[in-house]
């Protein structure tokens, strides 16, 4: 029954602009840009002027990786681009996706019964369905990805380790504990949806070269795989009554992997936010630590073509926020 409007919504679509450019349809690019912009949003903005840019930032990655392949994501600087690219994916199924993937079957190992399972389970993907729109909203304020990433990483963590902590409940409190986790797994859903759920798909467009950015993308879909494929063999152990039955003793094992990919994108993870895709090619070839990625003044148009920093142009210079 979805084909219909898919197809009738992907003809409608318009170009993407940055394909329009690099098939040097610049006229076109414009026009695209146009009908993808409000002037009442920023009046400041020139169409032509992004057309520019995004030229010059094509010229530039052809310039980089003139005749790349897969093994060019993993040489030099797009090793590390690939690298928190992949991660970024694999961080959803090991922040606990999987997890509440069962989470009806859960609800009933947990205590609840009736149609008090399939309730939590309906509230759950209808915080899925509004959480993208909440992102749009957040990010229209100027709050940074990396920002609701890390954010709503630790909020998983935290709840994932309270979801443990609720195992130790008495049996005689146990429809008690049954209603808070189906609470809690709501909480879980809030967070995952309105952060790790929906701005990977954004960082990973972000984070990952033009010029490889299909490769990179194919490749960060393996690693998502693969990460599925183990936690899809683990987590039906774990909650099974009839082989680990862990119950909610299974949120510290979560727990674990989120803190630990919570670590992770700490340190390795940068905001793009307010950054063009030049610049971030630029600061990602000067090697910027991920935290310095907002606070480092770089302009695209110091590098001029050949890869070569031109005369008389400054180098990207960090300045501390006091």
């Amino acid at each position: 029954m979805w084909f219909p409007p898919l197809i009738i919504g992907i003809f409608l679509a318009p170009e993407s602009p940055w394909w329009l450019v690099r098939k040097e349809r610049y006229e076109d690019a414009k026009k695209s840009l146009l009908r993808l912009t409000s002037p009442k949003t920023d009046p400041t903005f020139d169409a032509a002027e992004t057309v520019d840019m995004m030229r010059h930032t094509n010229e530039l990655e052809k310039d980089l990786t003139e005749g790349a392949t897969y093994l060019d994501c993993f040489k030099g600087v797009n090793l590390r681009r690939t690298e928190i690219v992949c991660m970024l994916f694999v961080s959803q199924n090991f922040a606990g996706n999987t997890f509440s993937n069962y989470s009806t079957y859960f609800f009933e190992q947990a205590g609840l019964t009736g149609d008090i399972p399939y309730d939590f389970a309906l509230g759950q993907y209808g915080l899925n369905t509004i959480g993208a729109f909440f992102v749009w909203t957040l990010m229209a304020w100027g709050v940074g990805r990396r920002t609701l990433f890390l954010v709503g990483l630790t909020g998983l963590f935290l709840t994932l380790l309270t979801l443990g902590f609720i195992g130790f409940v008495p049996e005689s409190h146990r429809h008690s504990a049954s209603l808070a986790t189906g609470s809690l797994m709501l909480v879980w859903a809030a967070f995952y949806q309105f952060s790790v759920g929906t701005v990977a798909f954004s960082l990973v467009a972000e984070m990952s070269t033009r010029r490889l950015q299909v490769k990179t993308v194919a490749l960060s879909r393996v690693a998502y795989n693969m990460a599925a494929i183990v936690v899809n063999v683990l987590t039906p152990y774990m909650l099974n009554p009839t082989a680990w039955d862990w119950g909610n003793f299974a949120g510290f094992f979560w727990a674990g992997t989120c803190f630990i990919v919570l670590v992770y994108h700490y340190f390795r993870l940068p905001e793009p936010s307010g950054r063009t895709f030049a610049e971030m090619d630029l600061l990602f070839e000067r090697r910027i630590p991920a935290r310095k990625f907002k606070t480092t003044h770089v302009n695209a148009f110091d590098v001029a073509l050949g890869h070569q920093i031109t005369n008389g142009k400054p180098e990207a210079t960090h300045y501390d926020n006091v």
